[in-house]
């Protein structure tokens, strides 16, 4: 009879980390698809936000791209959002697109407006 309990206790437990280790397993694929879903604002956008022309120009002669898309926005859109009109005007120099639309759906000219941000709108229709 003892030897049967210990079977019983020990088949217990194999069974119980055995169905542990499986949920843990889980949650570990939880956490990675969660902290590689938190990105970074990029530099140029940064800059951008900042007002900061002389690093817009440092960072796109270094080869970043004027349409690449950070959380979502453009380097214009940040521009839009935040009415730096003389870094919008450096990034459509530099080829930005303001026809590219946000992963929510609005342009570089929708931010602005939504912004209340008077100068960057005055840049987009000269250029548009």
């Amino acid at each position: 009879m003892k030897k049967s309990i210990l079977i019983l206790s020990l088949i217990s437990v194999f069974t119980l980390t055995g169905v542990y280790a499986n949920n843990n397993d889980h949650i570990n694929k939880y956490e990675a698809e969660s902290v590689s879903a938190n990105e970074e604002i990029s530099s140029l956008c940064k800059a951008v936000m900042k007002g900061d022309v002389d690093q817009v120009r440092s960072l796109l002669a270094l080869g970043e791209k004027s349409n690449e898309k950070s959380l979502g926005l453009t380097p214009a859109m940040y521009a839009a959002r935040y009415n730096k009109a003389e870094v919008l005007k450096v990034l459509l120099l530099n080829g930005a697109n303001l026809n590219i639309k946000s992963d929510q759906g609005y342009t570089a000219k929708d931010y602005a407006k939504m912004s209340n941000a008077n100068d960057v709108l005055a840049v987009i229709d000269q250029d548009m």
